[in-house]
């Protein structure tokens, strides 16, 4: 006896706007429409693009009965009457037909805000797809995108990833996955390091380390090794000013604090707080001062100011090792 056939939901809402997350979403509407009918088309079209006639002309069922899955797309963008469509069509959807309505969650108009909740209620399948801009949702977004390719990884490796690669997600996903397939599924901080040699460690954030720090020579030697790369010097002068603003942040706080608790607070992720207190050392409130005013001055520098923009740069990392290893 064979299992009996999986009907897909023919309404979907996608709501959200981190786009990665979104198109996922949408293929993973249309896997499951495949998964019942291998032969469902799928047509992608943007709401301001529609009329009421023409949705439901694409939303009538073939005479062939062949699958369809439709993603309506920028429903936020809906006006009244292809909203009231939309609704109409979700009360009583159409055998082997699958509807897929993307939207952000605003809307333009009363009817495009009220669409999301009204799908809802009409029970929709719902996807969130809500942008990532919390350290710690991007750290757990990286851990997903490990095990989803079958690794494992741990904090510092989580943390060394986002480090060499930065914070856009389909970037992320790409080295997640291909450090897995490289490393047999173990990645640690060792494995991103040595697969992103000459990222990773010639970035502006290894200048600043090395310069917060007081390593004079190794500051130097990571900044021409990154200007050499091309790494760009507006990149080189935000990580300096980032280093010296997150050990301002986590010395007013209180270096003494638990770096978790600590965390929670500031908004930061734990091994940034960690790293900070640790190159907060050799600070205090006037050096501090004036390297905020130095990195200040570079960033306006990088972006115009500066006749030499590499001068500018170097000026400015032995200015904050000087700083950092003035007796107080």
């Amino acid at each position: 006896m064979s299992a009996p056939a999986v009907v897909p939901d023919q309404l979907h809402l996608v709501i959200g706007d981190e786009e990665l997350l979104v198109e996922r979403a949408l293929w993973a509407a249309v896997g499951a429409a495949r998964a019942a009918d291998p032969e469902a088309e799928l047509r992608r079209v943007k709401v301001s693009e529609l009329t009421p006639p023409e949705l439901t002309e694409l939303l009538s069922p073939s005479l062939f009965a062949e699958g369809r899955v439709l993603a309506v797309e920028s429903a936020q963008d809906a006006g009244k009457e292809i909203a009231e469509a939309l609704l109409a069509y979700a009360r009583q959807p159409a055998d082997g037909v699958t509807l897929v309505v993307v939207h952000t969650g605003g809307g333009r108009s009363k009817h495009a805000k009220e669409l999301p909740n009204a799908l809802r209620k009409l029970g929709a399948r719902v996807t969130e797809c809500n942008k990532i801009t919390k350290p710690a949702e991007r750290e757990a977004f990286v851990r997903d995108e490990v095990r989803r390719a079958g690794g494992k990884t741990d904090a510092a490796g989580v943390a060394a990833l986002i480090e060499a690669v930065g914070s856009d997600l389909r970037e992320l996903s790409a080295a997640a996955t291909q450090l897995v397939a490289d490393t047999g599924g173990k990645v640690d901080e060792t494995a991103v390091r040595r697969y992103h040699r000459g990222r990773a460690e010639v970035t502006g954030f290894a200048v600043a380390e090395k310069a917060v720090t007081g390593d004079r020579a190794a500051a130097l030697e990571a900044l021409r090794w990154a200007v050499q790369l091309g790494v760009p010097h507006v990149l080189i002068a935000d990580a300096l000013a980032d280093s010296v603003r997150t050990i301002g942040r986590v010395a007013a706080a209180g270096g003494r604090n638990d770096p978790f608790r600590l965390a929670g607070e500031l908004g930061m992720p734990a091994w940034k707080v960690k790293k900070a207190l640790a190159q907060s050392r050799g600070w205090n409130a006037s050096s501090l001062a004036q390297a905020l005013q130095a990195v200040a001055e570079v960033n306006a520098g990088v972006k115009g100011m500066a006749a030499d923009a590499t001068y500018a740069l170097e000026r400015t990392v032995l200015r904050l090792v000087e700083l950092r290893n003035q007796r107080s």
